[in-house]
């Protein structure tokens, strides 16, 4: 298990200060959409310039036809990130047409398919999938896993399930972490530290429970002693 730390403050200044705050741990840091959208490239640079460990999570989601896809993950291998995702709903043809493109690449990124954001409770996942979301997790999971795909990024809840599925190799990125029992937050299906732990979760991804502590370092200090 590797920490995953959410860099979600509201400015570049603000999760550059977090990430100075975390220098002395070689963890992942995730840089968002929003993040990345308002900061590119440069912030990326930035952080590796506080720690060259520091290994970087692209949260960007991508979801396009598969050409495009394929285009915008080879710019993101590019960028020298150490991981990715997609969409699992961009489908097979999606998955197979990027794997592909970033075959030639030495040290490529992890790429990892999103099966059903955390934000999502089973009413709402249905309306829209027209099935749960364990069982349409899994058909995610298992379509990723036979398109070469890394892993995926699930809630702790289908972790096990994904693995039973594909492969104890397979990898789970999963949000909506509270360590301790925090306050859930706009998140429907979270877990604790020691939940994810059981279910085999690879990456815990934290953020508010770390940058909204009056000492973040030593949050994440009492989160590394754990895993």
């Amino acid at each position: 298990m590797e920490l995953c730390v959410a860099l979600d403050l509201p400015t570049a200044e603000e999760n550059l200060a977090l990430a100075k705050q975390l220098k002395e741990h070689n963890i992942w840091m995730k840089v968002g959409f929003r993040t990345y959208i308002r900061d590119g490239k440069p912030f990326i640079e930035a952080l590796k310039e506080i720690n060259p460990n520091f290994k970087i999570f692209l949260d960007l989601k991508l979801y396009d036809i598969p050409n495009t896809m394929a285009d915008a993950a080879e710019e993101i291998a590019k960028i020298g990130v150490d991981m990715f995702n997609i969409h699992a709903s961009a489908g097979s043809i999606a998955m197979k047409t990027i794997m592909d493109r970033l075959s030639s690449y030495e040290k490529r990124p992890l790429v990892l398919a999103v099966t059903a954001l955390t934000s999502f409770d089973e009413e709402n996942f249905q309306t829209i999938y027209e099935k749960g979301i364990n069982e349409k997790a899994e058909q995610f999971a298992k379509m990723s896993y036979e398109n070469g795909l890394d892993g995926v990024v699930c809630s702790t809840f289908e972790s096990r399930v994904i693995k039973n599925a594909t492969s104890t190799e397979f990898l789970t990125l999963c949000p909506g972490i509270r360590p301790f029992g925090e306050d859930a937050g706009d998140q429907q299906r979270v877990a604790t530290l020691e939940l994810a732990q059981k279910e085999g979760v690879d990456f815990p991804v934290i953020g508010r429970p770390i940058y909204r502590d009056e000492n973040p370092a030593s949050k994440v200090s009492q989160i590394l002693k754990i895993i």
